[in-house]
């Protein structure tokens, strides 16, 4: 039986275009991009000069406000830190989600414990923050709102742009974490009122180790670097630049512009397609997270009396999880899940399908026949409508 990959959200294939892009900068064009003095460096430089403006053209940004990181937990951890760090003592508070990704919640938690005041707040049983408590959060202490664009987890989309809006009101830099939103729906910084916001290339078919942060122009001085060095990133991010990985995300940035108005709406109708064909075959199946303000392509089912683990272990090589990638080898209960307040063998009984681009109707087809087998074989009965 062929194995399936269905979990887009912990990771995506590198798409070939992006590998094709990076291989040179593994062979011949192996300069640093800091060296000034010969071209093999000035290529290198140009090279990741022209990443970071595609990186910009994904976000609507300028160039300059783009930095590299090694990925999405160190953007987080420089966003959330660097602002606390540099802000005034008496303006430290910071205000975040409880469905946050752990980068930001145990960023929190680190900062908490040195005495940084942080409020996290609740959301309601479909993952969305109510945006009454968010404001009534915000008190004159607050540096940052930290409040991620879309669940990693259950997909749920959230008004990233009114929490922006509110914040620039109330003179409070707001912090997004768009690494599931990214490449998969549109994302405009100036619309979304964000003045940071973190990046990963691995969840958008680019290479993994590499990351971004947006950083507003006028947010830079209240930003204060986590690494220090040689002044790297407009000295925000001290390092050599890996080029390959600049380059490999780059042009998955330019990918994803280019297949915006064909990806989304086909990977939301294979989404749509494999939860009605799951449905038409068993009860008892819950969909978690926002019925329709959610990410195209995260598929969070609940399989009301089957364990994730037995089910998963019995589906024949498809790939799928029981949650957050970053979490699932800890076997830990998913806060996600638990801030829905979904009762305990429902979170037991969680399985999360992630589509990706490459994904195939036959993949759905194939892969929904798989779970209505196994689910039947755990719950011991027929599928619905087969005798």
């Amino acid at each position: 039986m062929r194995a399936i990959y269905m979990d887009c959200n912990a990771s995506t294939p590198v798409d070939p275009l992006v590998l094709h892009e990076m291989l040179p900068f593994f062979t011949h064009e192996f300069g640093n991009a800091s060296s000034a003095d010969h071209a093999f460096g000035w290529r290198a430089e140009d090279a990741v000069s022209v990443a970071r403006a595609r990186v910009a053209a994904l976000l609507r940004a300028r160039s300059d406000e783009i930095l590299f990181t090694s990925g999405a937990t160190e953007s987080d951890n420089l966003a959330i830190r660097g602002v606390v760090e540099a802000a005034a003592q008496d303006r430290r508070r910071v205000v975040t989600v409880a469905t946050e990704h752990k980068a930001v919640l145990e960023t929190c938690n680190y900062l908490s414990r040195t005495g940084v005041p942080v409020t996290v707040l609740p959301v309601d049983a479909s993952g969305l923050v109510d945006l009454e408590r968010l404001k009534a959060a915000i008190t004159p202490d607050t540096a940052l709102v930290s409040v991620m664009a879309a669940n990693n987890e259950i997909g749920t989309l959230q008004p990233v742009a009114e929490i922006g809006a509110m914040c620039r009101e109330a003179g409070v830099l707001f912090h997004s974490d768009a690494v599931q939103a990214a490449g998969r729906i549109p994302l405009d910084v100036e619309a979304m009122n964000v003045d940071l916001l973190s990046l990963s290339a691995h969840k958008m078919y680019g290479p993994k180790g590499v990351g971004a942060l947006f950083v507003r122009r006028t947010a830079r001085r209240n930003v204060a670097p986590q690494m220090h060095g040689g002044g790297h990133e407009g000295r925000l991010r001290a390092g050599t630049a890996n080029v390959p990985g600049a380059v490999g995300m780059g042009m998955a940035c330019e990918l994803a512009v280019a297949r915006m108005h064909e990806d989304p709406p086909h990977i939301e109708a294979l989404a749509r397609d494999l939860l009605e064909r799951i449905r038409s075959a068993l009860d008892r199946v819950t969909l978690n997270g926002h019925p329709t303000k959610r990410l195209p392509g995260n598929v969070s089912l609940s399989f009301a009396g089957v364990k994730s683990e037995a089910l998963i272990l019995s589906l024949d090589g498809v790939a799928v999880s029981a949650g957050s990638a970053c979490t699932s080898s800890q076997h830990a209960t998913s806060h996600v899940l638990k801030a829905l307040g979904l009762p305990d063998d429902l979170v037991r009984s969680v399985v999360r399908f992630g589509i990706c681009r490459n994904t195939t109707p036959e993949d759905v087809a194939e892969v929904a026949d798989r779970v209505a087998a196994a689910v039947c074989r755990l719950r011991d009965m027929a599928p619905l409508g087969r005798e």
